[in-house]
């Protein structure tokens, strides 16, 4: 399927929904919107996926185009009025509509009228299952070893983590699958929940859900991560994932050089080894975990100080550590395995 990505004034850094399509999705990406950077090329910005142009708008891609694909994920998952040009335009040309916003694009009286008079799909990934309920406490029953990404912290590469995991593991012949919890997992993997969308009491019951659907099919899940326990806005999802996987191991995702909450600064991001005991500790009472990995984001360090950030990393967690992108998951399925 031939996609355009939608992340204005986003592309590359706040547009991680745009960059995972990027990096994993099979989807063939004609375009990226993004006004602030039209004229370039992904390749300019994102050496190691898919190349694109970027352009100001839809009416810039030249190319037939099957889905829109909303690129961002805004605090907050709101819809920025900004975009409807985009939207409405690719609606008028023929294009299904892919968002992950807590703004339901089928809910929106102009677009669902455009979609429904050009026969188009407005799909909706945050929209949850009808028939969810809460979590019996019955993930660890399943044959398969099960391993889930949490953060210090948002954006911190969990989705990113658990999809090089996967694929490593499934370079060294291991039966491995991604459960999805995110919009971007879900977009990557076309199944799966967007579990902050859930009503808080079924939470740990969707991921319970995936867990148990695909426990007997597969030798090894990683979880999807979201938030972070020590986030004043997000901790909730990730406790109920958390409960709900009943993992196995976990892996402790970070960014290098992030001290504080993204875009929540006056909250401090704990020291690392606190951030590991908050974890297992948090896990203990439903089902007994360890953190026997990390993941460190060093995007922003030269090789050098890289190798010296996951050093000082892994030492801190007392675990294996490495950046999964600018090096493999290899070390870190080591560990897992």
């Amino acid at each position: 399927m031939n996609v355009a990505l939608l992340a204005h004034e986003g592309f590359p850094d706040r547009a991680k929904t745009a960059v995972g399509v990027l990096r994993y999705a099979e989807y063939e990406v004609c375009a990226v919107l993004d006004r602030e950077h039209a004229g370039e090329r992904v390749r300019d910005h994102l050496p190691d996926v898919q190349d694109a142009p970027i352009v100001a708008g839809i009416e810039d891609v030249p190319e037939r185009v099957d889905a829109l694909v909303i690129g961002i994920a805004p605090i907050g998952g709101d819809f920025d009025e900004r975009w409807r040009p985009d939207v409405r335009g690719a609606i008028e040309r023929g294009c299904d509509v892919l968002a992950g916003l807590h703004y339901f694009l089928a809910e929106d009286d102009e677009f669902a009228a455009l979609a429904d008079e050009h026969g188009v799909e407005l799909r909706d990934l945050r929209r949850p299952p009808d028939d969810l309920t809460v979590a019996e406490g019955r993930a660890r029953e399943v044959d398969a070893d099960v391993v889930l990404t949490v953060g210090t912290d948002c954006s911190t590469g969990k989705m990113t983590t658990s999809a090089e995991l996967v694929a490593a593991a499934r370079e060294r012949g291991i039966d491995a699958a991604l459960v999805p919890t995110g919009q971007t997992g879900v977009l990557i993997e076309d199944w799966g929940i967007v579990v902050d969308r859930t009503a808080s009491d079924f939470t740990a019951g969707a991921v319970e859900r995936m867990v148990r659907e695909r426990g007997a099919d597969h030798d090894l899940l990683v979880v999807e991560g979201q938030g972070s326990i020590t986030h004043p806005a997000y901790s909730a999802v990730t406790c109920g994932i958390l409960h709900g996987a009943m993992p196995d191991a976990l892996v402790l995702c970070h960014e290098a050089g992030r001290e504080a909450i993204h875009g929540y600064e006056p909250f401090a991001i704990p020291p690392v080894p606190e951030v590991v005991s908050l974890y297992e500790d948090l896990a203990a009472p439903v089902a007994e975990t360890t953190v026997a990995a990390g993941a460190l984001n060093t995007a922003d360090l030269d090789e050098g100080e890289a190798n010296r950030a996951i050093i000082e990393y892994a030492t801190a967690i007392d675990a294996p550590a490495t950046d999964p992108v600018r090096f493999d998951a290899a070390e870190l399925l080591d560990a897992l395995v």
